[in-house]
């Protein structure tokens, strides 16, 4: 809890903002995504795209070269359509399928907390596609 002593309510509402928009780094992003049941990460393409699988299946991809920190997230595709036409910092996805795909930049645009919510809707999607049997061994990890 931020406690503000000796200082005016404006200035800790733009000290909370500051705190609560910071933009996520890779590192951030990948702790994020690791903190999720039954992820796991792997190198499959190249040693600068790491790739996050829930259950061996793909939901997230962090290019670790690319100077201008994004990652490419599954979405639902009338969201997906929705999100690109809402936000400038999310477009279709760099060698994916654009119907499924968003690559989303972090930017001042996309609080952190929303960032978290479309990784979490990526998992979720890809959870969602499972066989029965892969969702019941994620369902039974500690």
């Amino acid at each position: 809890m931020l406690t503000c002593k000796k200082r005016h309510n404006y200035e800790c509402f733009f000290i909370f903002l500051s705190i609560k928009l910071r933009e996520m780094n890779y590192e951030e992003l990948r702790e994020y995504c690791l903190g999720m049941k039954g992820v796991t990460e792997c190198l499959p393409f190249d040693e600068f795209s790491l790739v996050l699988k829930v259950q061996g299946k793909m939901f997230a991809l962090l290019p670790l070269d690319n100077p201008e920190t994004q990652i490419a997230l599954k979405c639902d595709p009338e969201r997906a359509i929705a999100l690109r036409e809402e936000f400038s910092a999310i477009v279709p996805a760099y060698h994916f399928n654009k119907k499924h795909w968003n690559s989303v930049k972090v930017d001042p645009q996309i609080p952190k907390d929303f960032m978290c919510e479309l990784i979490r809707h990526s998992y979720d999607l890809v959870v969602a596609g499972l066989p029965k049997k892969l969702k019941e061994e994620l369902k039974n990890m500690p």
